[in-house]
């Protein structure tokens, strides 16, 4: 059995989209940093450890995730009007 010829047009077929699409990676990594973040945040409140660097870095994990979920909507809203430099999600 021999491949496609790659000079005949011949394309793979697309991903699903299931596979490509960014946005549940991110909420699910934003979650996690969320879940640090309340128990980080807890356990300084109680006293039982310090607000270190832990707590900041769950506060950046959370909105780095934020500020990733608005690149992607800015990314859908120039497809969606068919801007020439929007990439295709």
């Amino acid at each position: 059995m021999s491949l496609p010829d790659p000079d005949d047009g011949w394309q793979p077929p697309p991903l699903p989209r299931r596979l490509t699409d960014a946005v549940p990676v991110i909420l699910t990594g934003s979650a996690v940093w969320l879940v640090a973040l309340v128990v980080l945040g807890v356990l300084a409140l109680t006293g039982t450890r310090p607000a270190d660097v832990w707590l900041w870095a769950c506060v950046v994990g959370v909105g780095l995730g934020a500020l990733g979920l608005g690149v992607l909507a800015l990314q859908r809203r120039a497809v969606a009007r068919g801007a020439r430099g929007a990439q295709k999600l």
